[in-house]
């Protein structure tokens, strides 16, 4: 009789494990047929798209934008995700918008002639200059900076009335006592050379690093007014140099000089300069954000939600100079839809909901996810985590910010990363991180995935898909997904989000 019990007890654990590890095989079995679907041939097939001569650089505002927005709502519409927008997918608001055309001229002239700059090699206009047809003295400013009320003022003394001005884009590294420079965006160091007379400024980066010196697309402006008769343009500084020269300084020589001292060294150049642009302003357009939703199969867990973000807009073109933003952020962008797809491909429906939202004007100031956070209509309180996806198809390895503020979703994504490519790096930060901020400062956990190195091309024409690295790519797409597969699954509680 033991021995026939003994014996039934067995067959039903036997039982018992075969249907579980049946259960296991098919979860497994259906998170990999998602898994499957991401591939760097199909993701870098929507990168070509988004970053092609179609879509314009997609500035928020712009007919470019608009039609990669159309092109999304379009694909969520075939994934059949619940429109979440107030107009099916659309989540409408207004941002500035500045539209560069032809024609776009700037060269230098003096007693030995004329010489003619190359956009894009020489020189590139602020996303938010203003147009101008004129030849005009040009004077140094160093910093650009005046601030009678700390002793540091590089306008004093120098008639630029009717003048242009050279300035450095960043403000000094060092202080006058105790004191702040205040705000160094392009937008107010052009309104304080407007009001001391000036009719147009050259920017030059300071030459500390590769990065600081490149010509970048970029429309992070600042607040204020736009004066639309303003030209404002970044130079190289080899152009700079060459409006200094007569001086005998280089303008890293007299930026050196400036430190060395801390006081100003602001001087007429002798050399004229001729801008020609024409530029279009807009000060309400009308941009959106584009959101649906795939809903959880849980009957409790649906109501909380998982949040996947892209920006999916860039700096546009500038005169028929395009900036292709492949990297920043296509790649984020495609990722996003090809994680959407790998969740309705696989016959294994997520627990809780999905919210995937591409995000206007990041570029400008992280005025899409704002808005969007701004104007939830689900409470904060539901959403379980956000993923950012931005820059994630160029470098060698995989990085994911956040880790400090939301240590557990870190880990999380840290042990699937191990258990498949491996290739996730320990540094991480706090704090969110471009559209995640808004995230964070709500208290709601945050991943933002980014590739490690990603910015060597970034806001330059040469941002461009044949600089991906598809390898990296596919991979770090694939750990976005099973990440959110786990957060979905139930697998991962909120936790309390770190400053």
């Amino acid at each position: 009789m033991k021995n026939n019990i003994s014996g039934k007890i067995k067959t039903v654990f036997f039982v018992i494990s075969i249907t579980l590890l049946s259960v296991h095989y098919n979860y497994a079995q259906q998170v990999e047929d998602g898994l499957n679907s991401i591939n760097c041939r199909e993701l870098l097939e929507v990168v070509e798209l988004l970053s092609s001569r179609d879509f314009d650089g997609r500035l928020s505002g712009s007919e470019g934008y608009n039609r990669a927005a159309g092109y999304v709502a379009e694909r969520f519409a075939e994934l059949e995700l619940m429109p979440a927008g107030e107009d099916g997918y659309f989540q409408y608001l207004n941002v500035e918008y500045n539209r560069i055309d032809t024609p776009a001229v700037f060269y230098l002239l003096n007693e030995k002639g004329k010489k003619l700059y190359v956009l894009g090699e020489d020189y590139v206009f602020r996303g938010f200059t203003g147009s101008a047809d004129f030849r005009l003295p040009v004077v140094f400013c160093g910093y650009g900076i005046s601030r009678p009320d700390i002793g540091f003022d590089e306008y004093e003394n120098m008639n630029v009335k009717d003048k242009i001005v050279i300035v450095f884009k960043q403000n000094p590294k060092w202080k006058i006592g105790d004191n702040e420079w205040g705000n160094d965006s392009p937008r107010e160091k052009s309104r304080v050379a407007f009001e001391h007379g000036a009719k147009g400024i050259l920017f030059v980066s300071l030459q500390d690093d590769m990065w600081s010196r490149a010509l970048i697309g970029s429309v992070a402006h600042g607040d204020g007014e736009q004066i639309e008769d303003f030209p404002q343009l970044h130079i190289s500084s080899e152009s700079a140099d060459d409006f200094i020269s007569a001086t005998g300084y280089s303008v890293e020589q007299c930026r050196e000089r400036i430190d060395r001292a801390q006081k100003p060294f602001s001087f007429i150049t002798g050399n004229q300069a001729g801008i020609k642009v024409n530029a279009r302003y807009v000060k309400n357009a009308k941009t959106m954000n584009v959101a649906g939703i795939l809903e959880g199969n849980d009957p409790v867990l649906k109501d909380e939600y998982l949040i996947i973000g892209a920006h999916l807009d860039h700096v546009g073109s500038q005169a028929g100079l395009l900036f292709p933003g492949a990297n920043d952020n296509a790649s984020g962008s495609a990722g996003l839809l090809e994680i959407a797809e790998a969740f309705q491909l696989s016959d294994l429906k997520p627990r809780r909901s999905i919210l995937f939202v591409f995000f206007a004007s990041e570029e400008q100031g992280l005025y899409g996810s704002k808005h969007f956070v701004e104007n939830l209509n689900i409470e904060p309180e539901s959403i379980t985590a956000m993923f950012n996806l931005d820059c994630v198809g160029y470098g060698d390895s995989i990085q994911i910010g956040n880790g400090k503020s939301s240590p557990e979703l870190w880990n999380l994504a840290k042990k699937i990363d191990k258990e498949n490519s491996n290739l996730m790096v320990s540094e991480t930060w706090s704090g969110g991180g471009a559209d995640a901020t808004p995230f964070h400062e709500k208290g709601i956990p945050c991943l933002y995935f980014a590739s490690k190195y990603s910015y060597d091309h970034i806001h330059q024409p040469t941002d461009t898909p044949e600089t991906l690295n598809p390898e990296l790519y596919e991979n770090l797409v694939r750990l976005a997904y099973l990440t959110a597969r786990e957060v979905t699954n139930g697998n991962y509680k909120r936790e309390a989000a770190l400053e």
